[in-house]
This record gives structure tokens, C-alpha cells and sequence, in this order.
């Protein structure tokens, strides 16, 4: 199946004439969403919680999977349905309210529960919040196009991430200056009240946006029953190659977000604290994410496949750099130079993944058209909940020998990722 990327469809008289405010409500719904995801942090602040209500160790690992995956998998599965929505902002003020639900069941285990039960509470309800953020992911992209021309979705894809990146600085703060890392569950369960009434601002906000009417299709045959949208996602996967292609390039790119982690790791291996804790690497994303939605939004609009390219590049160079200085016998991580390494690293990758995430955003928005782009998003981030188990499988594996084999795994298929990225067709307006 062949596509031409030069011929975009023409948005109507009437969302040509609201351009600038349904942009300005989009900017300001994903900042209250980064907001949000901030204080429901899986990576950091739910973590805390786990400790301080004394949940198992055991649990705080499916915390990232879930987060993650259940967002991805579930999409081509739910794409029929969502085709049937003729305004697919409603989809994203849907999704927007679960979260807010799943958020304040999240508070309520703060409050009353504690130890096994707190913690399978609130992986229950995250399980949950997944599902709302995959209706999100699902109709966002749709609406974008719908409503923004290209050239300037990667503008808009940059400007929230700078935001998202000053409420990360924020936070990281707020850490800092409110008990580090030995905040209450009492404390961090404030947290998540003020997260779910942000992600109430972000339902009222969308709905808000002025969008043209799409014409909803009638599944009610077996697409939108057992098994049509599988073999759809197959069939599209296997019979369009530009999107194959994509699909592929994507999964090499993981090195620049799954190997954040890795190095934190690696930094309390090395024996680094102070500098390096938990505060300082929230702080450090938040730059990075401010710093590169800033410098990024532009360059998406440019050539977003050249942005992929060099951002997991790069991503790759850090992560080798890293590991090849804390491997020098005479390294310690218990120095001021040794702690900002960490940082530093951990700063440089979350700044060039800010740049691989708004590239391959802007790319499948612009690459698309109508309820082609649906489909698109929906089957690639499934088959990415997919890939991102197995490659999280094969790097926690390797990091069991040690975590440096895992850093350099990812690295490796970031360097893969770049030379594959620079064969994808360019469909950017240039």
C-alpha cells in the first residue's frame, strides 16, 4: 500500500478561522496533563507511596509496565470503537475523567489502606488510569490534525512539553524543600488529590475545543467485536510498508527512555547520594523537558525523522560515554564529580528523548490522514506495548549480570535506530 505524503487534507473554513484558540486549548489541557503526570509519577512518586505504606517490594515492578504498556496495548483493540465517535474530542474528555477517577481511588488507598492491600489498590486503579490515558493517546493525535495545520503541530507538541518541563522543575523542588525523599504517604496522597482535580481542568478544557465532524464508521460486524481489529493491525502492518517501517524505527529508539532508570541504578551502585537523589533527577528531567520542547517544536515541523535519528543518536553517545568513565577503576560515585555525572547523564538523555517523543508525535500526525491517523496511532503504540515488554524483559535480564550490560544493549539498538530512522520517507512540510 503506497501513500503520498505531499497532499494533506484541507481543514475547513471554520477551524481555519479557530486555529490559534483550539491551539491554545490544546497546549493548555497536555500542560495540565504533564501537571498531573508529575504528581502521579510511576517512575518516582508512586514508588514513594510504596514505601512509605509499607507495600511490598515485590509490587513497586509492575508499576512501570503497567503505566506503559496497558496505555499501548489496549489501542487497536479500541480504535473501532473510537471510529464510531464523529467528534473525537469527546474520546479524550472520556479518557481524561477516568484518570481523574483512577487518581483519586489512588488517594483513597493513601488514606486508609496500607501494606499488600494499599498496594493492589492502587495498582488496580492504575491499571485503570492506563486505560483512560489509551483513549487520550488514541483520539489526541485525531483531534490535532483535525484541528491544527501542518507545520505547526510540532510547535504545539513542543510548547507543552516546555510546560509539562517547568511543573517537573516544580515538583522536583517542592521535593527537595518538603522532605526530600522522605515524604508521607499523607503528603504524597495530597499529591494525588491535586492531581486529579488537574485532570478534571484537563476534561473541561478539551471539551472546549471547536472540531469539525468526522464521518463515524459502522463496525457493528466482527471489527468491533472478537477479533477484526486484530487481523486489521496485521493486515496494516504487513501491507503498508511506510508504516511498518515506522513501527520498526520506533522500537529502536527505547534507548533514550528506558535507560533513564538504568542509571539511576547505576548512580546508587556507584555510591552517589546527596546530588543524585531522587529530587535532583526530577529536577534535572524538568529542565530537559522545558529546555527541549523549546528547541524541539520547530524542528519536528522541519523533519521530525531527522529529529528521531539524531535524538536516539545521541541518546546512545551518553549512555556509552556513561558507562565507559564509571568503569574506570579510580571512578567513585560518592564525589561531587562523580554524583554530576549521573545527573548529567540522566539530564542529557530525558533532554534528547523529549526530542525523540515530540518527532514521532509530529511524524505519525503528519504522515497520515482522516481516520488513517487513528488506525495509525492505535495499531503502533499496541504493537509498542508489545515490543517495549519484551525489550524491558531482555534489558532487566542483562541487568541482572549487571546494569552497564543493559545500558549498552540499549545504546545498541539506538545506534541501529539511527542509520534505519534516515531510510524513512521525510513528511514533514519541509
Amino acid at each position: 500500500m503506497k501513500r503520498s505524503y505531499e497532499a494533506e487534507e484541507a481543514l475547513p473554513p471554520e477551524v481555519q478561522d479557530n486555529v490559534a484558540p483550539n491551539g491554545l486549548k490544546q497546549v493548555s489541557a497536555q500542560a495540565l496533563q504533564s501537571s498531573g503526570d508529575q504528581l502521579v509519577n510511576a517512575s518516582t512518586v508512586l514508588p514513594w507511596l510504596f514505601a512509605a505504606l509499607g507495600v511490598p517490594a515485590a509490587l513497586t515492578g509492575l508499576l512501570v509496565p503497567i503505566r506503559e504498556s496497558g496505555s499501548m496495548l489496549p489501542q487497536a483493540a479500541l480504535t473501532p470503537l473510537v471510529l464510531k465517535v464523529r467528534y473525537r474530542k469527546w474520546v479524550f474528555v472520556v479518557g481524561s475523567l477516568i484518570q481523574a477517577a483512577s487518581v483519586f481511588a489512588m488517594a483513597l488507598a493513601a488514606a486508609f489502606a496500607t501494606g499488600l492491600t494499599a498496594g493492589l489498590w492502587i495498582i488496580a486503579a492504575l491499571a485503570v488510569f492506563s486505560l483512560g490515558r489509551c483513549l487520550n493517546s488514541i483520539s489526541s493525535k485525531d483531534v490535532l490534525g483535525r484541528t491544527i495545520p501542518k507545520g505547526e503541530r510540532g510547535q504545539i507538541n513542543g510548547l507543552s512539553t516546555t510546560i509539562g518541563g517547568i511543573v517537573a522543575i516544580t515538583v522536583g523542588l517542592a521535593v527537595r524543600v518538603f522532605g526530600g525523599e522522605d515524604l508521607s504517604a499523607a503528603a504524597i496522597g495530597w499529591f494525588l488529590v491535586v492531581g486529579g482535580a488537574l485532570w478534571l481542568g484537563v476534561a473541561l478544557v478539551y471539551s472546549l475545543i471547536k472540531e469539525p465532524a468526522g464521518e463515524a464508521e459502522d463496525n457493528d460486524d466482527d471489527a468491533a467485536g472478537s477479533t477484526g481489529w486484530f487481523r486489521d493491525s496485521i493486515r496494516l502492518l504487513r501491507e503498508d510498508k511506510p508504516f511498518r517501517n515506522f513501527v520498526g524505527v520506533r522500537s529502536l529508539l527505547l534507548v533514550s527512555s528506558l535507560a533513564p532508570p538504568f542509571i539511576v541504578t547505576l548512580s546508587i551502585q556507584q555510591g552517589s547520594s546527596g546530588l543524585a537523589g531522587l529530587g535532583s533527577f526530577i529536577l534535572a528531567s524538568g529542565v530537559a523537558r522545558m529546555l527541549g520542547g523549546q528547541a524541539f517544536g520547530r524542528f519536528a515541523d522541519r523533519s521530525s525523522k531527522t529529529l528521531m535519528s539524531l535524538g536516539a543518536g545521541f541518546a546512545s553517545a551518553v549512555v556509552i560515554l556513561t558507562v565507559a568513565l564509571a568503569a574506570i577503576p579510580a571512578f567513585s560515585g560518592e564525589g561531587w564529580m562523580g554524583t554530576a555525572l549521573f545527573v548529567v547523564a540522566y539530564f542529557l538523555l530525558t533532554f534528547m528523548h523529549t526530542g525523540v517523543r515530540v518527532g514521532r508525535k509530529t511524524y505519525v500526525v503528519d504522515m497520515a490522514e482522516g481516520d488513517q491517523r487513528t488506525t495509525y496511532v492505535a495499531v503502533s503504540n499496541s504493537a509498542m506495548g508489545i515490543i517495549l515488554l519484551i525489550v524491558g524483559a531482555v534489558s532487566s535480564a542483562l541487568a541482572v549480570a549487571h546494569v552497564n550490560w543493559a545500558l549498552l544493549f540499549l545504546a545498541l539498538m539506538g545506534l541501529v535506530g539511527v542509520f534505519a530512522g534516515a531510510k524513512l520517507p521525510d513528511v514533514s512540510k519541509g
